[in-house]
């Protein structure tokens, strides 16, 4: 586990940023081959196909959400037994997360096939669009399992300081998603079933890879069939880390929903043009929450060492770099919106309906790092249940009331999207309190 030194000893700006890299263009590379279902079907299907999976949108990122908050509590635990030096604690909390990794995403896949329709129903998705959404939303839903063992593995290698691996395994399983969805819709004309078929076999795929890579391993990291079952005080550990840290990511889909329901309230152009746009909003995202992982990993790992003034500096680098992620990000789409607009539509309106929701996303992407750089290190010091109370007030409980009071009011592409930059601002406010008195509560010997 010779990665692991980058995170304890040096430079923080070099280290943050050459783990972090890797970890970008494997987020980008995800969000990218994402992004080309939705191109698929919007240059050789049909603008309806594009709007019925664009309205799965919400549902998709509330399940996987889940089980990527589990995985990076995964990461966070075995970062600090890493950085303690703790051999026995890491085998035990490696094993019991596969299990339990694992396990989630086949609850959330039984639940989510069971109430799939009713919902789509519950979000006021289109009628025309229902039964297009319905088919991929119950096969996509098939690949969780493996979204949660991938989630699993990922949090593993990163805790080490491995962000290259999975990069790798990305690259392979992505370029075999494209294949498969030029393949399902273009001669084979299967629209809506052949991208989500394609999906499930590329997630299958990934998860398979990073199986290989740990039972190939011959150290504490290397998972063992033998050794394979629950330990109780580490899944009590990963249920107080990681759990909080999925209901976080579900309580932001779950908000996230209602915004849904508001773009449903518009016309089909709308419907559709939120379908493309929206996929410029990961892209971002994603670059930011490489640095959300370093702050979570370099913390957790300098924790455990019992380095504290390494644990501030992680923190205010990962938070310059992610901030400064979100000024570029945002500046690109500001500039080059309309042409991102036509990799799924030709149609005018769409693009300008895109391009206004896009545009004011773009200009408040900077804000996000002050709620989820914050988050990220709190979760680094084995706190999430405090923050997870505050993202349910501040971006759940105050987004649907912003829904029914301010956009009920106005009704326009405007007041429904600010209402982001708002919940953020207010709810990074709460978080950076709450990290401050986490940090000045840490016995002075680390």
């Amino acid at each position: 586990m010779d990665n692991s030194r980058a995170l304890t000893q040096g430079s923080l700006f070099k280290n943050i940023f050459i783990f972090s890299v890797p970890l970008i263009f494997t987020n980008l590379l995800q969000t990218l081959f994402n992004m080309a279902d939705v191109a698929v079907l919007g240059k050789f299907a049909s603008g309806e196909a594009l709007g019925a999976v664009g309205s799965t949108s919400m549902i998709v990122f509330f399940a996987t959400g889940i089980l990527i908050g589990i995985g990076s509590g995964v990461n966070a635990l075995v970062a600090f037994f890493i950085g303690a030096g703790k051999s026995k604690d890491i085998r035990e909390a490696l094993h019991t997360s596969a299990i339990l990794c694992t396990a989630s995403g086949v609850l959330i896949f039984a639940l989510g096939e069971f109430f799939a329709r009713e919902i789509l129903i519950l979000l006021h998705t289109k009628d025309e669009l229902l039964e297009g959404a319905l088919l991929y939303l119950r096969i996509y839903l098939v690949s969780l399992p493996a979204v949660g063992f991938y989630n699993f593995g990922n949090g593993i290698l990163s805790a080490e300081g491995d962000t290259k691996s999975p990069l790798i395994y990305l690259l392979i399983s992505g370029g075999m998603n494209v294949a498969l969805n030029l393949l399902f819709v273009i001669p084979l004309k299967m629209a809506e079933s052949g991208v989500a078929i394609a999906s499930v076999i590329s997630q299958f795929f990934s998860a398979a890879l990073i199986l290989a890579k740990l039972v190939r391993r011959d150290d504490a990291l290397a998972l063992r069939l033998k050794h394979l079952k629950i330990h109780r005080e580490k899944l009590m550990q990963l249920v107080r880390i990681g759990v909080p840290a999925g209901l976080q990511n579900a309580v932001f889909a779950f908000a996230n929903m209602f915004i849904q329901m508001g773009v449903n309230s518009f016309e089909s152009a709308m419907v559709i043009a939120n379908a493309g746009s929206s996929n410029a909003d990961p892209i971002v995202y994603n670059v930011m929450a490489a640095f959300y992982t370093a702050a979570s990993t370099f913390i957790a790992q300098n924790y455990g060492a019992e380095n504290k003034g390494r644990i501030l500096k992680s923190y205010f680098v990962s938070m310059f770099y992610s901030v400064a992620a979100g000024i570029l990000g945002g500046a690109f789409f500001v500039l080059f919106g309309r042409q991102f607009m036509t990799l799924f539509s030709e149609n005018p309106r769409v693009i300008e309906l895109g391009y206004e929701r896009l545009f004011i996303m773009a200009c408040s992407f900077w804000i996000a790092p002050f709620m989820d750089c914050t988050l990220a290190a709190s979760r680094g010091l084995g706190k999430t249940i405090i923050p997870t109370v505050m993202i349910f007030l501040g971006s759940c409980v105050f987004r649907v009331i912003w829904v029914y009071t301010v956009f009920a009011h106005f009704g326009t592409i405007f007041s429904l999207f600010a209402l982001f930059p708002c919940s953020w601002t207010i709810t990074a406010i709460a978080e950076i309190a709450y990290f401050i008195k986490l940090y000045r509560r840490l016995p002075k010997t680390i």
